[in-house]
């Protein structure tokens, strides 16, 4: 079966972490979420794979090979300019003409059953099928209003208030008939949900929904790839060590995952669930608390609190610092006495001086130097980058 996974975007709302990486190679427990997602489709059945791919399509490449490490046999199609959802799936024709197919967005985290889906629209009518699922706030998303035979009565990208007919918000999990190319210009940007489902509609092609059941997120902001890697680390359901351990009275509640040539110093807990990469140093009487996970050739300095963050590798954490909800890009040093608040995002190479305070929500873009005693307030941004962290 194939399976159609879109990588062209920016990544501008999780910008300072998509300067340098592209949106799908954003680490979730210490691995690039396209390869969780490249896993999970070959691991259904869908093992024939095309990746569409723009910014940074390279170091996409680079994470994924050929997909023989997955199971999988992926193609690249490069996107030139930018051409929509539907027109970056119309330039990979050649390669989906021949049968039904599933196309996913290369943000996306999942654990649904994406087989069953597949099965259920071979077994329909319909031209599209559309991953439906019950969220609390669908204001972002596309929303369906199905009756009972599942067929999609009304669809609305991006309701406002009065509009907000149902909770149903599309993941942006689709399965096509190839005839859908048909109606989608070469060359041209054309949106799935803005342009080809009301246009089908419009002529009278059924469309489906499929009422999803588990884990879904897109990874569109800080605050979805904290919880995309919250559900990931609960899936580690025991401790294990990838190599050594050097462990001096410390506490350890699992579930751990500890990765090779790691040290934890005397009176230090780990509360799992917990993932810990190769070559991590922790100190004295550090806490670490659970959905938390660090990054390889990370130093953590004695009593240092961790709670519920993702420390990239390479990242030092000072001695007496809390650090809450937040993620830390790579090689970022961070100095004694500091406290970083919930919903933090510390881009790569950033430097915090001693009893620095970030309070939450607050970004700082790379290279940043914060000098000591400083109260962060605002996002602090580096001119050498584009300032914008809203859009794709």
């Amino acid at each position: 079966m194939k399976a159609c996974i879109m990588c062209g975007g920016e990544g501008t709302r999780l910008r300072p972490l998509t300067f340098e990486r592209p949106k799908p190679c954003i680490p979730i427990a210490n691995t690039p979420s396209i390869v969780h997602l490249v896993k999970h489709l070959a691991n259904l059945g869908f093992t024939d794979i095309v990746l569409t791919i723009g910014y940074l399509g390279d170091d996409i490449q680079k994470a994924l090979g050929d997909g023989s490490l997955y199971g999988a046999n992926i193609t690249y199609v490069s996107e030139e300019i930018k051409l929509g959802t539907a027109g970056s799936v119309k330039n990979a024709q050649q390669y989906l003409d021949d049968a039904p197919f599933l196309v996913v967005g290369g943000d996306h985290m999942t654990d649904l059953n994406l087989l069953e889906f597949y099965r259920d629209h071979m077994n329909s009518s319909a031209v599209t099928s559309i991953g439906l699922i019950s969220i609390e706030d669908p204001r972002e998303f596309g929303i369906a209003e199905i009756d009972a035979s599942l067929r999609i009565r009304r669809f609305r990208e991006k309701p406002s208030p009065g509009e907000i007919f149902s909770n149903l918000a599309s993941t942006g999990i689709y399965v096509c008939d190839p005839m859908i190319f048909e109606f989608i210009p070469e060359n041209t940007k054309f949106d799935f949900a803005k342009d080809l489902f009301p246009l089908l509609m419009e002529k009278g092609y059924q469309i489906n929904g499929w009422l999803a059941r588990g884990n879904w997120t897109d990874v569109g902001n800080p605050a979805m790839l904290r919880a995309a890697e919250k559900w990931k680390l609960q899936e580690n359901i025991s401790t294990s060590v990838a190599g050594s351990l050097t462990v001096k009275d410390a506490h350890i509640t699992g579930p751990v995952t500890f990765g090779d040539g790691i040290t934890l110093g005397s009176g230090t807990r780990v509360v799992g669930p917990v993932l810990v990469g190769n070559g991590v140093t922790i100190g004295e009487n550090v806490i670490i608390g659970p959905y938390t996970s660090v990054g390889e050739n990370c130093v953590i300095k004695n009593n240092a609190k961790l709670f519920s963050s993702s420390i990239y590798k390479g990242v030092v954490i000072g001695s007496n610092t809390t650090i809450s909800g937040s993620i830390v890009d790579i090689d970022t040093n961070i100095g004694d006495n500091c406290s970083i608040e919930h919903n933090t995002v510390i881009g790569p190479r950033s430097v915090i001086r001693n009893n620095v305070t970030v309070h939450s929500g607050v970004r700082l873009w790379p290279d940043v130097i914060v000098e000591p005693k400083s109260v962060v307030k605002e996002n602090l941004l580096n001119d050498k980058y584009d300032t914008r962290c809203e859009g794709s």
